[in-house]
């Protein structure tokens, strides 16, 4: 079972849409609970008017504090995390369920994500990065020096007894570095991969 965990800190404006992209799915997550965090915006009642949402309302802000919450509550055996403020590609999960099914072995998945807002020049040098530093990055840091792999926070997904096995997340870490902590982690445990 797949539990998508959207996290979400004042995300009024974007959390319909993230939500949406979500319930328009063509693999369908089995749970999708939105952690809201210390929100003084409607975040958490926009949320709880989409059919088929949980909200759980995390009151100690921070993203790791909510990622620890999502985890804690989250009933699927696959974890997906997702920021409020993304909005999901329409074959995003059934890929990310496919990956975990032909590799039994895989116990977390990162990917690279599109800003959808962005101009043209921006979404270059992205993809530039994604084609040239980022696989060079990974390379050098999975395969040559064996300290972790590269993770992105935004897009990610973990087995559920994997992260158990961890100890979840760092939550002394509050911003900066929580998705490298956590990528490097599972690494020490098992196969994680980067997808494209």
């Amino acid at each position: 079972t797949i539990t998508v965990i959207v996290c979400a800190h004042n995300e009024e404006q974007f959390i319909a849409a993230c939500l949406h992209s979500l319930l328009a799915q063509t693999r369908l997550p089995d749970e999708i609970l939105v952690v809201n965090n210390a929100s003084t915006d409607a975040t958490g009642a926009v949320a709880r008017r989409c059919p088929h949402v949980r909200v759980v309302d995390e009151p100690e802000k921070g993203l790791v504090n909510a990622r620890e919450r999502g985890r804690r509550e989250a009933r699927g055996e696959l974890l997906v995390y997702l920021d409020a403020d993304c909005r999901a590609p329409l074959c995003w999960l059934e890929k990310i369920a496919g990956r975990f099914a032909r590799t039994p072995s895989l116990i977390a998945l990162s990917g690279n994500y599109r800003f959808y807002d962005w101009d043209w020049w921006g979404r270059t040098l992205l993809r530039a990065y994604d084609y040239t530093l980022g696989p060079g990055t990974q390379v050098l840091v999975k395969y040559l020096l064996r300290r972790g792999v590269i993770f992105y926070g935004g897009n990610f997904a973990a087995r559920a007894d994997a992260l158990a096995a961890i100890g979840g997340f760092d939550t002394s870490i509050e911003f900066h570095g929580e998705d490298t902590n956590v990528g490097r982690r599972l690494f020490a445990i098992g196969r994680v991969d980067l997808a494209y």
